[in-house]
């Protein structure tokens, strides 16, 4: 069985269903490239990808050693770049949770952004910039 099905609406739009779990998401054009700007675009579910995944390792890493990061907040900022239009940089700012992490678990955590598998998958010419807001 396939991960998504997808199916285009028209006007640019597309809905995309995960079949294992029925989850469905329609994406949108961006209002700079013809479309309305009503949805993510794909571009935008690509950087929103990269923030997901670094998290979740992050997440697998602090259940791993008991390590408590629930609450991190994350903004995830996508720039274009032209010719190709394509994603140019992915900037993912993580605000961690005001807790006493130790500075190996500092270390590590963000070091965990290095081994997420968007990370990994995207072209090297997308710049990607993890910034940590640590609270203590």
């Amino acid at each position: 069985m396939a991960t998504v099905s997808a199916k285009y609406l028209g006007d640019l739009r597309v809905e995309c269903v995960h079949n294992q779990s029925g989850t469905k998401i329609i994406t949108d054009a961006p209002s700079d490239n013809q479309g309305l700007g009503a949805a993510f675009s794909p571009t935008d579910l690509c950087a929103t990808a990269l923030g997901a995944c670094a998290m979740t390792i992050i997440g697998i890493y602090a259940k791993t050693h008991g390590v408590d990061v629930t609450g991190t907040e994350m903004e995830i900022n996508k720039t274009m770049s032209a010719d190709p239009r394509r994603i140019g940089k992915i900037e993912v700012t993580f605000k961690m949770p005001d807790r006493e992490y130790s500075a190996k678990e500092k270390t590590v955590i963000e070091r965990c952004t290095q081994s997420c598998p968007v990370h990994h998958t995207l072209h090297p010419d997308v710049e990607q910039v993890f910034t940590f807001i640590w609270k203590n």
